[in-house]
């Protein structure tokens, strides 16, 4: 009798542990990584480590000095941050910039609600908001890789903001797209952020995370159908006015967010109904912006939006306990 040991639950342990958990993020994200330095050169490698570097030592020092804590740094979480908030803003970025968005993603967006586990919205997403709105200019300043390392880039905007500039002219979507085909949407001819140059890199890693069982498909699956669907009958009823759904698949970090940011465990549904659900408003949100919105990405926002209703998605559909069906 005095071999029995009494304790509370859970008493069924699983082998995987936050550490390991966002390691494999990291895995996953490495090769975005490289391919963002590939094509966009020193500059993409120093927004990069401004990034990591800053979440890091932000967190270390909130963490040690104001709530007075054991560090959390080797979860991995706060590089995480720092990865996915460089992968969001273009490889010109001053690193002073930089490091404002780490200071709101780490110190407002998740270390001010108790640190991992306990922030409502996805803190790079967050930062990258903040900055987006607070400096436009440096925010938007896009360039067209053209080669290896960044030599004979070319300054231009994301395609989506092409696609905005020339409705404003009158000219059409066909006209407009013609210079976009899946090769160029898939392999980095296209202006945009570090995370959007190469869409088979960013897919690749979700592949690895799912073969892992470190993330669950029905959430991205949810938003990519859910965008597809939603600009398909846009789409057939007027073309000249309207984007196809593989154009919005392919473009405007869709991809990225679906994958790494809508895929939070702390900031999305915990049930497989309400991820879906959860999937299905940011995929719905994204486009109602990007067709009737003045901002033409949307799905940070989407996503943002989405992370504060979380809570209630959790209430409405909740998990079935452990051996119950």
């Amino acid at each position: 009798m005095s071999k029995l040991i009494v304790s509370p639950s859970p008493h069924i342990h699983s082998k995987d542990s936050t550490r390991s958990l966002m390691r494999d993020v990291v895995i996953a994200l490495s090769p975005a990584v490289l391919c963002s330095v590939l094509f966009y050169g020193l500059g993409a490698l120093v927004v990069m480590g401004v990034s990591v570097a800053s979440c890091v030592l932000l967190e270390w020092a909130i963490t040690k000095y104001l709530l007075k804590k054991p560090s959390t740094v080797g979860d991995f979480s706060a590089v995480i941050t720092g990865i996915l908030l460089a992968l969001n803003l273009p490889y010109t970025t001053p690193w002073w910039v930089v490091f404002i968005g780490a200071v709101v993603a780490i110190g407002v967006a998740k270390m001010s609600f108790g640190g991992l586990g306990q922030n409502i919205w996805n803190p790079a997403l967050v930062g990258r908001v903040f900055l987006l709105v607070s400096f436009p200019t440096y925010m938007t300043n896009w360039t067209i890789p053209h080669g290896w390392f960044g030599a004979d880039a070319v300054s231009g905007p994301t395609p989506l903001g092409i696609i905005q500039e020339g409705i404003m002219q009158g000219v059409s979507i066909k006209e407009l797209t013609a210079a976009y085909d899946y090769k160029s949407l898939l392999l980095a001819n296209i202006g945009g952020s570090s995370g959007e140059a190469f869409v088979l890199a960013l897919l690749a890693g979700f592949v690895y995370l799912c073969i892992r069982k470190v993330v669950k498909p029905w959430i991205t699956l949810s938003i990519f159908a859910t965008v597809a669907l939603t600009a398909l009958p846009f789409w057939l009823i007027n073309p000249d006015v309207y984007t196809g759904p593989i154009f919005n698949l392919l473009t405007g970090g869709l991809v990225l967010g679906a994958c790494f940011m809508a895929t939070d465990y702390v900031t999305s549904p915990m049930s497989v109904k309400g991820g879906i659900v959860f999937g299905v408003g940011i995929g719905f949100l994204t486009m109602m912006i990007r067709y009737f919105g003045s901002y033409p990405e949307g799905v940070s926002f989407a996503i943002l939006i989405m992370n504060s209703v979380v809570p209630l998605l959790n209430r409405w559909f909740k998990q079935p306990k452990f051996g119950r069906r």
